[in-house]
């Protein structure tokens, strides 16, 4: 591939490729099944950021539903810092998937010789710019989490129908993002993101045992960022008039980074807007990133 400006650019099982030109089988179990697992990585000054936490993540994912990657571990990152290289983007988003691979129409996964790899090097804006100023009016999805005895939510797989029927909900209701309760009717997360409460000038966020994704940038903020100004953040299981009732609620995410809740199903939380708190995370958040994003 001949890079000639800027740009998206995709890796595929040892090519690079102009997006347009990026395919798959159509009998990849990844596309007919939802068989495989992924990572959103984000770039920052040319650094892929917490580059090792994601890779953690994605091969704890791989282990629990057995598929072996294609690619060693030191392949794969030479792999993404080539890919990121070819766009020339050194600020940017990386979509990594493994998939199960081409096999056949049946569900067994051993008929799948090969795992197969997908790098997209692109730009990502998740949510308007506005909204990390003013706050992002979030509902309460009536769709529940599906249940960790049923497929974990640690595992970042590519099934994400359940997400993608709540953040309809969210579409339906004229907002970005939805707050998803296990089966307990207890706070999991949102369709992409994972979620904090500040009260009384303590920060709170649901625990892993609520049936959440191990968010990377949720890990950033309880083991960084909050002791960076001097807070601690405490796992604890809440209801949604816990978030009510909260000062502010923030999310967190790759793609979101850090953002501010104004409301929750129409109710202003605290003063409708981006408390100080969540704006002095925000400016952490920034601070690291953009001077020396750190790649373990």
């Amino acid at each position: 591939m001949h890079v000639t400006a800027t740009g998206p650019v995709v890796w595929i099982d040892g090519r690079l490729v102009a997006p347009e030109e990026a395919t798959v089988s159509v009998y990849d179990h990844g596309l007919l099944y939802g068989d495989g697992v992924f990572e959103g990585i984000r770039v920052y000054g040319g650094r892929i950021f917490k580059m090792a936490s994601h890779l953690d993540r994605l091969w704890g994912s791989c282990e629990a539903i057995r598929l072996t990657p294609a690619l060693s571990r030191s392949e794969l990152e030479v792999a993404l810092k080539s890919a990121v290289a070819a766009s020339g983007l050194k600020d940017g988003y990386i979509r990594l998937v493994l998939t199960r691979g081409k096999g056949t129409l049946g569900l067994n996964p051993h008929h799948c010789p090969r795992s197969g790899t997908i790098i997209i090097v692109d730009r990502i804006h998740l949510y308007p710019k506005e909204m990390y100023e003013n706050g992002m009016p979030i509902i309460v999805a009536k769709r529940p989490r599906i249940p960790a005895a049923c497929l974990d939510p640690a595992i970042k797989s590519l099934n994400y129908l359940n997400n993608i029927l709540a953040k309809v909900e969210a579409i339906d209701a004229g907002v970005h993002e939805a707050i998803m309760l296990n089966t307990d009717g207890l706070v999991a997360e949102c369709t992409g993101d994972n979620i904090f409460v500040v009260k009384g000038g303590h920060i709170s966020t649901p625990p892993v045992t609520a049936g959440i994704l191990r968010g990377v940038t949720r890990r950033f903020v309880i083991d960084t960022l909050a002791p960076s100004i001097g807070c601690k953040v405490a796992e604890q299981k809440m209801k949604v008039e816990d978030l009510f009732a909260a000062d502010e609620v923030f999310l967190t995410g790759t793609a979101a980074e850090v953002i501010g809740v104004s409301t929750i199903d129409g109710r202003a939380i605290g003063s409708g807007g981006v408390g100080p708190v969540t704006k002095r995370l925000e400016t952490a958040f920034h601070s690291i990133v953009r001077n020396d994003a750190p790649e373990d």
